[in-house]
């Protein structure tokens, strides 16, 4: 049901016609579409917002993903003679389903398609062409999150501590990485905020560094003596070849321009196979093994969050795993009905 003048105006006008400059579309979608009066009828609107969100410079890839969803949404409604505005909660519940168990949709990716419906509907909503969002109140159930991997003290030491290259150029490029690497261990830090440094961002005197992470935010976090002395070490040569006044941490020696996550992550390849590390190093890894050794050895779930830049306490709490021995060990000492053998002043004090 339509609820507004220029909803009926929207309704009754000649539907938009699909355009090749509409970047979301591949050839065969077009073709498709074009092909198929109920669908086209049913993604004109979709154009729209899409065209508009287009305008405010959301990216090609956004865009696609937010047209793949909606796309297989309209063809549910098409092949049950539908529209948006008879959607409503069930019928969601059917395509999420069907996503799901037919098509073996990963849960992540029906979560992506949900978030494009979602917001769509918020649009359809503010154009007067909707008056309910069937999504409203509507969650997929979250498969629990896997723990991340964690390499232990001694495997990060022989990463970090392996000898020095002999050849002048490795033994260059080492300074360099081992300064990055012992950053991302030393303070928490995301690859991609650790190639978005500046000089001025790092404070060698006051062992800190300024970061910024997600949503823009900025955090000052700790930085260990070790990260600091590595990063004293490696700036010489940073200097040397830095181009057009780069102010970026890490640079390329080649191209004396900022460094890319991805020659980062090429380079932890390289030290962890030069160190005999047979187990994947990836630099987010890092950030996992700051994460859980903080814990572990503070137990403050507050302060590790604030220095990962953690939003939500509940995405911290995914470090707080620890072994069984562990646990069992502060069980025995603990527990009133555990079995541990008492101690002399146990004994004395009964």
């Amino acid at each position: 049901m339509v609820v507004s003048n220029r909803a009926m105006s929207n309704k009754n006008s000649q539907r938009l016609p699909v355009s090749e400059s509409e970047a979301w579309l591949s050839d065969t979608q077009a073709a498709t579409i074009e092909a198929d009066a109920a669908l086209r009828e049913l993604l004109s609107d979709v154009h729209r917002w899409l065209n508009t969100l287009s305008v405010r410079n959301h990216s090609r890839h956004t865009l696609t993903a937010y047209f793949s969803g909606l796309n297989q949404l309209a063809l549910f409604l098409r092949g049950k003679c539908l529209t948006w505005t008879r959607c409503d909660k069930r019928q969601l519940a059917q395509h999420i389903s069907q996503r799901l168990d037919e098509d073996k949709l990963a849960l992540a990716s029906v979560q992506q398609e949900l978030s494009a419906i979602r917001h769509f509907y918020g649009w359809l909503i503010e154009e007067g062409l909707a008056r309910i969002n069937p999504t409203t109140g509507y969650q997929l159930k979250r498969s629990p999150r896997p723990l991340p991997s964690i390499a232990d003290v001694d495997l990060l030491t022989q990463l970090l501590d392996q000898e020095i290259p002999d050849s002048p150029e490795q033994a260059r490029l080492w300074l360099r990485d081992k300064a990055m690497f012992e950053l991302l261990y030393s303070s928490g830090l995301r690859v991609g905020e650790l190639v978005a440094l500046d000089m001025a961002d790092v404070d060698l005197s006051e062992l800190r560094v300024r970061v910024t992470g997600k949503g823009n935010k900025t955090r000052l976090v700790p930085l260990g003596i070790k990260a600091a002395e590595a990063i004293t070490r490696y700036l010489p040569h940073r200097n040397l070849w830095v181009e057009q006044m780069d102010t970026a941490l890490f640079i390329s020696e080649k191209l004396g321009t900022r460094l890319s996550t991805r020659a980062v992550q090429q380079r932890l390849k390289v030290a962890a196979t030069r160190a005999g590390i047979a187990q994947n190093m990836y630099p987010h890894l890092l950030r996992h093994c700051f994460a859980s050794h903080m814990l572990s050895g503070s137990g403050d779930l507050r302060a590790v969050q604030e220095m990962l830049g953690h939003s939500d306490i509940s995405t911290t709490q995914i470090y707080t795993h620890v072994d069984f021995a562990k646990l069992t060990q502060v069980y025995d000492r603990a527990h009133p009905r555990a079995t541990h053998v008492q101690n002399d002043s146990d004994s004395n004090s009964s």
